[in-house]
Formats: structure tokens, sequence, C-alpha cells
């Protein structure tokens, strides 16, 4: 089984995934300071050391685990400490949680975005011709390995596999986060639109909801979930990245 792992694939895989969750842990950690809560910034959790967020198990076991045998593993960091009761009265105490929590995986949005302008419009400038660059692209999203394949040196094939796989990291962390769920920033993003009751209702079942979350990732309820959304996504790729390219 081992045979098959690439150290390379699994390097630039892991180091997308811990740069993302870093951007997504510090983006909460700004938002609540720039909502006068200073709690995260005091504690040096609004920072991109990934050493600030870290969490053993799922920050490294389960992401190695996953990408070593294949089996689906989600990834998260230690969540950021926030005092709502800091906030400023210029939002309700509901609207800036919300606002908190939509900055992780609106982070993680930006930063696929960005990652998508950085890779067509460097391969538009530093690859002449216009099949070469679609080829690097694909490349790029499919992996190092297929990079290697296409005789792309070690170097660039590092540099083009990690910013694809940071296009589709940042996606999928962006999804898994504003899925209405228990713990995840969904749930309290959805909670800012709720009526005061429902509201309620939702806090009291809130925690158990980790049970849903749970069954969700290992009894495979994600994909129903995941496989479409990066279906579409794809499309989008297919679609908005030849214009990107100058093919």
């Amino acid at each position: 089984m081992f045979d098959s792992i690439s150290i390379p694939t699994i390097l630039v895989s892991y180091v997308a995934l811990l740069f993302s969750l870093s951007v997504h842990e510090a983006s909460h950690a700004t938002a609540a300071y720039w909502l006068e809560d200073d709690t995260a910034a005091r504690l040096g959790r609004m920072t991109l050391n990934p050493l600030a967020h870290i969490d053993p198990i799922g920050t490294v076991l389960f992401p190695l685990i996953g990408m070593t045998t294949g089996i689906p593993m989600i990834g998260w960091a230690k969540p950021v400490p926030v005092n709502p009761a800091n906030y400023t009265r210029r939002f309700s105490m509901r609207t800036g949680d919300a606002l908190v929590s939509a900055a992780g995986p609106g982070s993680n949005v930006v930063l696929a975005i960005l990652s998508i302008i950085l890779l067509t419009l460097g391969l538009r400038f530093l690859v002449p011709g216009h099949e070469e660059r679609w080829a690097y692209f694909v490349g790029a999203l499919n992996g190092f390995e297929s990079l290697s394949e296409m005789k792309v040196d070690p170097t660039t094939s590092l540099f083009l596999a990690l910013t694809g796989r940071l296009i589709l990291v940042n996606f999928g962390l962006a999804l898994f986060n504003l899925l209405p769920v228990g713990p995840l920033d969904g749930a309290a993003v959805l909670r800012a639109f709720l009526p005061y009751r429902a509201a309620q209702v939702l806090d009291k079942y809130r925690q158990h909801m980790y049970i849903v979350l749970l069954a969700l990732v290992f009894l495979g309820g994600m994909k129903y979930v995941f496989a479409p959304a990066f279906r579409l996504y794809i499309h989008f790729l297919a679609w908005v990245a030849p214009t990107l390219l100058g093919v």
C-alpha cells in the first residue's frame, strides 16, 4: 500500500493545508480584533505562524493519515478563542459572531481566488505556447505526479502543484466550514439570520450536532455534499481559466 505514496505529493498537500488553516484561523482572530475583542490577539493567534494554530490530532494526525492511506479525513486547527462581550456595540452580538465566523471561510475563498489568479497569470506570462499553458494548468490541479510525467522540472512542479493544491484545498475548507452544522462556522452565520426563538433552538442542539458532523464524515455522507460542489467548481475553473491564461 505504501509503495504508491509520493513524498512530494504529501509534502505539497500538507503545506497547502497547513497554510490555508493558518489563514483561516488568523482571519477569525483578525475579525474579532476589528470588532474590538483582542482575546485571540493577546494569545498570539492573530498570526500566520502555523505553530500557533496546530492541533496535534486535527492538523497533524488526521490529515497525514488521509494523505498516506487515501482514507477521507478532515483537518482542523485549534479554535480561536473570542469573547463576544467585548465586541463593539455597533453590531449586535449575534451579528458580531457571524462576522467573526464568516471571516474564516471567507479568507479561504479569497485565497482560492488569489491562487487561481497567480497560477493562470503566471503561466500566461512565463509559458509562450497556448497548449502548454493549458496543459500546465491542468497538471497543477492534478498534482505533482502529473507534472512530473509532463517532464516539468522538479522546482517548477513543486510551485505549480502547491498553487493548484491551494486552489482546491481552500475551496474545500470554505465549503466544509460553511455547513450549518454543530461547531462549524456556518452554524454561527445561520444563527445571525434566524428569529430569536429559532436561534435559541439552534443553541440548544448545536453542541450535540457533533454527532451529525461525525456521521457525515465517517459514514460517507460528505461525498453527497462535496462531489456535486467540486464538479461545479471544476466547471467554473474550466470556464474562467482559459480567459486568464489567454488560451
